[in-house]
């Protein structure tokens, strides 16, 4: 199936047409050459309206973690992600609502098959690793974070990069010295396997270690 006929497929879906009717196209992204694939929960509101993931503080944070710089996580190619469901699903009480029961069962392996070339898939949050580890709902995200070379190498279990999460990370040290480092040195192999000019910039920032950024030159 090629990317043109699923989108279409989704935006007239009956449970996605009041959407469509709104204007509102599903928020995702699978291009063929992706390696790295990022199933996150859902899109919020402003990532609906903008049209664009992760490009907020989480989106910076997430790809400090990975890394890169936004050139290389938006324009390679390599990057994908892979909402629980691509569409906002609404306002709760206390937050966004969660992913719609029943739309990665209907998707997920649709849109994962138009990558044929997958070597990482990054599972954000507790929906993505409950429904691909096939975990209870009871299981702890802490404990499937900081176990994450269990599910290695074709699953890598994060937390959110919201900055909600700072206060998890400063009770949860081992993260930033031990998942992070893990992180960014499968996420160079997969690169440099694709190419071999892979330039080094030294990042600074606010934690724990310095980081590092690879850049692409295309």
């Amino acid at each position: 199936m090629s990317y043109s006929k699923l989108l279409k497929e989704i935006m007239y879906d009956e449970d996605n047409i009041s959407y469509t009717e709104k204007g509102i196209k599903p928020l995702f992204s699978a291009p063929e050459t992706a390696q790295i694939i990022i199933i996150a929960q859902a899109p919020g509101i402003r990532a609906q309206e903008l049209g664009i993931f992760f490009n907020d503080l989480s989106g910076d944070k997430l790809r400090e973690w990975l890394g890169i710089d936004r050139e290389c996580f938006y324009d390679s190619g390599y990057f994908a992600v892979v909402p629980m469901d691509y569409y906002f699903p609404g306002k709760g009480k206390t937050g966004d609502l969660p992913p719609r029961k029943g739309f990665a069962e209907k998707w997920h392996k649709k849109t994962l098959d138009l990558m044929p070339n997958k070597q990482l898939i990054l599972l954000i949050g507790a929906y993505a690793q409950r429904y691909y580890l096939k975990q209870r709902s009871t299981e702890k995200l802490t404990n499937t974070v900081k176990n994450f070379d269990r599910y290695l190498p074709e699953f890598f279990p994060l937390v959110h990069p919201s900055p909600r999460n700072n206060i998890w990370q400063s009770k949860n040290p081992w993260f930033l010295d031990q998942v992070i480092p893990a992180l960014q040195e499968r996420v160079k192999a997969i690169l440099k396997q694709r190419f071999g000019n892979i330039q080094k910039i030294v990042f600074k920032q606010s934690t724990r270690n310095s980081r590092f950024f690879y850049s692409q030159n295309f």
